[in-house]
């Protein structure tokens, strides 16, 4: 069985004992978190698709950790006046899906 999940604005392709980075998510390690966002619910050739959510399908997955990810360097510059460099690094939580509920 497989779900397409909506989460930090990104869509994700699960399956049971899958792990994945997803955008930063309030919730402690180790504790369970439920995803209500369901696009696409399948197993085999039964596929559910949801207008624009499957309404009785949720995933529920663990959190693993929380983490940052590497720098990414922005930088412009001017040969005369102006330069600015600035760095940013994205938080994560990386999670572990536990079963799908469809």
């Amino acid at each position: 069985m497989f779900a397409v999940i909506k989460t930090g604005g990104k869509q994700y392709k699960v399956e049971v004992g899958s792990v994945l980075k997803v955008e930063k998510l309030a919730a402690e390690v180790n504790s369970d978190v439920e995803i209500k966002e369901v696009l696409l619910v399948g197993e085999g050739d039964n596929v559910t698709v949801g207008t624009p959510l499957v309404n009785s399908a949720s995933v529920v997955a663990t959190v693993k950790e929380h983490g940052k990810g590497e720098k990414k360097i922005n930088f412009k510059y001017n040969k005369k006046t102006y330069y600015r460099k600035k760095g940013h690094r994205q938080q994560y939580t990386t999670i572990e899906v536990k079963s799908i509920n469809a």
